[in-house]
């Protein structure tokens, strides 16, 4: 078996953590495409998540190859890495840097030939890395922080941490949520629930959303089929597991942060099974022809379902014929398909938006004509 080759650079370690120590060094673009992947999300034969970055974005790589290709440059942004732990660190001899936690040395970075597996990982900086690869400046150094982690868990970790305050798509982070096992700020650790209950209803096949919802992992072969973006979904909720008003809310223990899920699982599978059952001609058709699949559809109804599930025990024998009734009281004042709202100044059926004006407008709607038909 051919010995690979091995890429020597000088660097300075880190030590943050014993596990997992930080180097601080500098690579070619040509280098950095030729250790580093860059690990896409998608979905696996079994479902499950695997990467955690999205795709490339054309116009801002574009931009930055001009700017590489351009006269004077400077480009201090420095581009994070999670590398393996065949790559090695050997320490100088002689003083070293600082109070101890700093070491300089040369880091041993093993080159891949013939389909073998890279040892990096791009957690930050992807669109940066393909610019430089596409500039003509294919030798300029890029500044490169790397920490050592074989585990996916710990990079998707990282990436979540690293976007938290970055434009990052909102479906990519509500889907790499769930997978994070650390923990995480308040405002993205409260949207870790609503978005791991999105992940099952789009695979779980007794979910009335089965595979209808649309993630950054869905495959392109099945983009057609999934009518419904994730952050409708993940939106309506969370605005029902976090409202005092919301039906979801007794199944969360605040206190103690757990949640019956088999309860949650419960409503949802009741309630939204007999919104599919009342509205058949609506359900699973592009937002573009049935509002009901839009997303002041998806949250309108959310609210919706806050009023009708509040009093039912999901787990009763007759909870889907009770709701599929109260959900009948409804149907006639309904224009998903076509048509204009009676209810709403003669609005067509497709002049609503996912908006908050929108959505609030339907809301109160739906919720009017229920307790109309229920108090009369």
């Amino acid at each position: 078996m051919a010995r690979r080759r091995l890429l020597k650079k000088r660097a300075i370690r880190v030590t943050q953590s014993a596990q997992h120590p930080l180097f601080l060094f500098a690579l070619t673009g040509e280098e950095l495409l030729g250790v580093a992947e860059i690990s896409r999300v998608s979905r696996g034969d079994n479902g499950r998540l695997i990467g955690y970055q999205r795709g490339a974005v054309r116009q801002h790589i574009s931009d930055i190859v001009q700017y590489l290709d351009s006269d004077e440059v400077i480009f201090p942004n420095s581009l994070i890495l999670a590398i393996d732990s065949s790559v090695k660190f050997t320490k100088t001899r002689g003083p070293q840097i600082g109070d101890g936690y700093a070491s300089a040395g040369t880091l041993t970075i093993p080159m891949p030939s013939n389909g073998q597996t890279k040892p990096a990982w791009i957690v930050d900086g992807q669109q940066r890395a393909i610019a430089i690869s596409k500039s003509r400046r294919r030798d300029f150094l890029v500044p490169v922080n790397a920490f050592v982690a074989d585990e996916l868990a710990l990079q998707r970790d990282q990436f979540v941490r690293v976007n938290n305050t970055k434009p990052l798509p909102r479906g990519l982070l509500t889907e790499l949520l769930p997978e994070v096992t650390t923990p995480l700020p308040a405002r993205l650790s409260a949207r870790q629930i609503p978005s791991r209950l999105c992940d099952v209803l789009n695979q779980d096949e007794q979910s009335p959303f089965y595979r209808l919802i649309r993630r950054p992992s869905t495959p392109p072969g099945q983009r057609r089929a999934a009518v419904v973006t994730d952050t409708s979904v993940v939106k309506m909720l969370a605005s029902s597991m976090n409202s005092a008003s919301g039906c979801l809310f007794p199944y969360r223990n605040v206190a103690s942060g757990e949640t019956d899920f088999d309860a949650v699982w419960a409503v949802l599978i009741t309630f939204w099974g007999a919104v599919r059952d009342t509205f058949p001609r609506a359900w699973g058709k592009a937002p573009s022809k049935s509002r009901l699949m839009h997303g002041v559809g998806i949250q309108a109804m959310g609210r919706l379902m806050d009023r009708v599930m509040g009093p039912v025990n999901p787990h009763s024998r007759g909870a889907r014929r009770y709701v599929a009734r109260e959900l009948s009281t409804i149907k006639p004042h309904c224009r998903w398909l076509s048509g204009r709202w009676d209810g709403l100044d003669g609005r067509r059926w497709n002049d609503l938006q996912n908006v908050s004006g929108d959505i609030r407008l339907l809301s109160n709607f739906l919720i009017r004509c229920y307790l109309d038909e229920v108090l009369s």
